[in-house]
């Protein structure tokens, strides 16, 4: 297998991380009063598992090209007030698609702590 086409440089995703950390992160730790989870891991079988069935969905609902979106997110409850993401399927690979609210989103990665940036 070839690298896939839209990966980036080593150096470009340090550099986006910075920049995100450089600003994004600091709002984010002054509003929250502590630093906050920056990544967010996934297991690739798990990952797999879940691109397999939101493939396997999707067509059975007649898409023929569904998308992922990542979504941005916030636990909210006795255990943790971290940032986390989610994956949400959407109704095709173009960025404006909908979202496909009949396939359930995939969660539960795991935020190393303390943060560690790229």
């Amino acid at each position: 297998m070839s690298k896939p086409e839209n990966c980036i440089s080593v150096q470009d995703a340090k550099d986006m991380q910075s920049n995100w950390m450089s600003t994004r992160a600091v709002d984010i730790a002054k509003a929250e009063g502590h630093q906050d989870t920056c990544a967010v891991t996934f297991n690739i079988a798990d990952l797999q598992e879940y691109l397999d069935y939101v493939l396997q969905e999707s067509k059975k609902q007649k898409i023929e090209e569904p998308g992922i979106r990542i979504y941005f997110a916030a636990y909210d409850n006795d255990d943790s007030d971290r940032s986390t993401v989610f994956l949400c399927p959407s109704m095709s690979d173009e960025g404006d698609s909908d979202n496909n609210y009949n396939i359930d989103p995939l969660n539960r990665g795991q935020g190393g702590w303390p943060p560690n940036a790229y």
